[in-house]
């Protein structure tokens, strides 16, 4: 039976666990040079409506690392830009490919692929999750802490599609997650109640980041205007002016506290270029892992 990942509530902690572990068994096998090619022969599709630069080129780069074969699908370029079902085309995707990767902006239009592929189909992001995304982040937790639990994880920002998959991941895994966020632009209640229900007793949203940030462990922040609202963007500075992951704010987490961001970044906003570019930052880190979990991932999907 095919199995899909189109938000993190589909896995469950035992999961999670395995592709970290084995991401980080990836990771630190490129870096001795050695080459494993268990998809020899697979080939990985991915539909993109929208902008990409990691997702779309890890995605690319784990496969060739591999064995597979991408193949990059603009949506504009192909019939579905002349009004062809979803349905249609998934259906004949799935004869020719053996995963497929969707970043696009409903989340409806991603369940419909996966209802009709008979092939897994990969969440690359919508505007309400970005699953894969958060287990290279929590990878990248356990790489600098050595674990997950008992740490504080402290989000700063819009309570966008990242902080979602956050939601989620602290729902699977028990994670003490707070959620710093302007009224008005806090999570989706829905999202919150169902992690909730799923067991995430430890989230907690307030509005204050200072509060929020004080002997955090992780402190995670995102652009305050992501893709599709851009026109907010001035709106946005305004609200989220007090928000700004800056030296004061680090300077109130713990003492070995670690600055993540997914990227891109913009500097001055919703991240100081000090911070970013500082000691507690391990942004580069999370961004590499990106590539490190995708293998992990469509080898667990795919795999002979």
């Amino acid at each position: 039976m095919k199995k899909d990942i189109l938000t993190l509530l589909d896995l469950n902690k035992k999961d999670v666990d395995m592709l970290i572990r084995r991401a980080l068994e990836l990771k630190k096998d490129r870096s001795q040079g050695a080459s494993e090619r268990p998809l020899l022969g697979k080939t990985l599709g991915l539909i993109f409506d929208k902008p990409s630069t990691r997702t779309r080129i890890s995605f690319e780069a784990a496969m060739v690392q591999l064995g597979g074969t991408p193949i990059f699908i603009s949506a504009k370029d192909s019939q579905m830009a002349r009004n062809e079902p979803v349905r249609d085309t998934a259906r004949v995707l799935s004869r020719y490919l053996d995963v497929l990767a969707i970043r696009t902006f409903s989340d409806d239009r991603i369940r419909e692929f996966a209802d009709y592929s008979t092939i897994p189909v990969i969440n690359a992001l919508t505007d309400l999750y970005h699953p894969i995304q958060v287990l290279s982040d929590v990878m990248t937790v356990v790489e600098a802490k050595g674990r997950y639990q008992d740490l504080r994880i402290v989000w700063v920002g819009d309570g966008n599609n990242v902080a979602h998959s956050w939601i989620n991941a602290a729902a699977v895994l028990d994670l003490e997650l707070i959620l710093a966020c302007p009224e008005g632009y806090q999570p989706d209640a829905a999202v919150l109640d169902r992690a909730v229900q799923k067991g995430g007793g430890k989230i907690r949203v307030v509005q204050d980041p200072a509060v929020a940030v004080r002997q955090a462990d992780v402190l995670y922040t995102d652009v305050w205007a992501s893709m599709g609202q851009e026109e907010q963007q001035t709106e946005r500075v305004d609200v989220f002016s007090a928000y700004q992951v800056n030296r004061a704010l680090v300077d109130a987490g713990a003492e070995d506290v670690i600055v993540m961001h997914c990227l891109p970044a913009h500097r001055g906003e919703e991240i100081s270029e000090e911070v970013l570019e500082g000691e507690r930052s391990v942004v580069w880190d999370q961004s590499e892992n990106k590539l490190h979990m995708h293998k992990a991932v469509l080898e667990w999907l795919i795999g002979r």
